[in-house]
């Protein structure tokens, strides 16, 4: 028997409303929000991801697993990594890793308009 159900996922930000038309634009869905410091993003399946503000925030390294590591990461499936790559770029992302191999390691790595590390995962 489960002991809770999830709900969200919520992302420490210096600007939760930009951070959720970031993520709006690349997932589609609906934001709302009830006040500055927090934001929602409904996106199409169900899924709720927060922003929440958070004064002082520091982005996390990549890769740094010996000081201010990522904690946490979204993953993606995309159809057409390439064009999935161009429009996330459009939209304000830093590659940080996107030497996939030809294709072949099925990931790329980069951060989203606050620094936070996110994966455009290949569907196939």
């Amino acid at each position: 028997m489960a002991v809770a159900t999830y709900c969200l996922v919520a992302v420490d930000c210096p600007d939760p409303a930009a951070l959720a038309g970031f993520y709006q634009k690349v997932l589609g869905g609906e934001v709302t929000h009830d006040h500055d410091r927090w934001y929602d993003l409904r996106v199409p399946g169900g899924a709720r991801l927060a922003f929440q503000l958070a004064p002082g925030f520091q982005p996390p390294e990549w890769p740094r697993p010996d000081r201010n590591s990522q904690q946490a990461h979204l993953d993606f499936e995309v159809e057409d990594m390439e064009a999935a790559h161009r429009e996330v770029l459009a939209l304000g992302a830093t590659p940080l890793d996107v030497d996939d191999d030809g294709g072949k390691r099925g990931f790329r790595v980069y951060a989203d308009p606050a620094g936070h590390p996110f994966c455009l995962c290949d569907q196939g």
